[in-house]
């Protein structure tokens, strides 16, 4: 049996606090194999957050920098335009006020083209003021959008410079699991989730219950509104396809990739870290869930997956197995539900 050499790998990679002792079973291997698919998984939608959090920062600064440059045009055709007009009366080709008295054949026609002349000044300093005020609000708030961008990029670079790393652990991982037994690889699938982040000791899932939940509903699953219909759906075709870290479809997922594609046929733009999908649309009770719903998992989230109705969801679970069907009391660490298509 492989599993002293997997107890090797597993005691190298999995932190001091999920390593009471060395495993002295089959089943304490699995569980520390399942352990440590959820860790990474938690990595892995840290990693999608930081590249979501400075995709949008990077869009926000560019749309300050547009916005900066209009606003630069626009002060200097206001500078442009007063100049103008100071030629213009300097040469005297406009009325000056030494012209309008010359002219005026009464003191009230004399003010009037005063008042007209003041009028004009007043407009074009009135013009170059708001273009002025308006250069230095776009610059400031380039300023900061570069600034949001730049702390954007840093976070990126801390959590991409750890990507070799975690490439690393995830092949250790896909070694771990391979050594396992077909009978240990099923507690590892089946407790991925449910053993760990929910302080909660659940049975092993049965090779039938497994079988139960992947099959197709008994009946097919409606939603009230059609981008949830349309999600569902999705989601739904896409049962049997692997989970890979960081996938996004259509050929395998994670549980993020899984919820933002589905949701994006829907024409409903999710952002793609799980925590930040928690953060959108509107809070849901447990018992006020309808098909459509996002359903998330731990604190902080690190899993979602779609409901479906009759108490299950669609998701992607953890390596090693396929997006399927399953109930939302098989992940532990329920945390909450949003509705993101009404």
């Amino acid at each position: 049996m492989a599993l002293a050499g997997t107890l090797g790998i597993l005691l190298s990679t999995v932190p001091a606090a999920a390593q009471p002792g060395a495993p002295a079973t089959s089943a304490e291997a699995a569980q520390l194999v399942a352990e440590r698919g959820h860790q990474l998984e938690v990595l892995t939608e840290q990693f999608n957050e930081a590249r979501d959090t400075l995709d949008a920062q990077q869009a926000a600064a560019a749309a300050a920098a547009a916005e900066l440059g209009r606003a630069t045009a626009a002060l200097a055709a206001a500078q442009e335009s007063v100049r103008s007009v100071a030629r213009t009366a300097y040469t005297g080709e406009t009325l000056g006020s030494f012209q309008a008295m010359m002219i005026s054949e009464s003191a009230d026609e004399f003010v009037g083209r005063v008042a007209t002349l003041q009028s004009i000044a007043g407009h074009q300093s009135g013009i170059l003021g708001r273009a002025a005020e308006a250069n230095v609000a776009a610059a400031q708030a380039q300023a900061a959008a570069s600034q949001s961008a730049a702390e954007a990029q840093a976070t990126y670079d801390a959590v991409a410079g750890q990507h070799a790393d975690l490439t690393r652990q995830i092949a250790d991982y896909k070694a771990q699991f391979s050594q396992l037994s077909a009978h240990e690889q099923q507690a590892v699938v089946s407790g991925s989730h449910a053993e760990t982040g929910a302080g909660e000791d659940r049975p092993a899932e049965t090779m039938a219950s497994r079988t139960e939940r992947e099959a197709a509903p008994s009946t097919p699953v409606v939603a009230d509104s059609q981008a949830a219909q349309i999600a569902v759906d999705t989601a739904l075709a896409q049962r049997g396809k692997p989970y890979v870290w960081g996938a996004g479809g259509p050929g395998s997922y994670d549980c993020s990739g899984l919820t933002t594609y589905a949701f994006r046929a829907a024409g409903i733009k999710l952002p793609r870290a799980s925590r930040l999908q928690a953060q959108v649309g509107e809070p849901v009770s447990r018992d006020q869930l309808q098909p459509g719903d996002l359903v998330f998992f731990y604190r902080p989230v690190s899993h979602v997956g779609i409901y479906i109705g009759d108490g299950k969801m669609v998701h992607a679970p953890t390596s090693g197995d396929v997006v399927k069907i399953a109930s939302v009391d098989s992940v532990g660490g329920y945390s909450g539900a949003r509705r993101v298509a009404g």
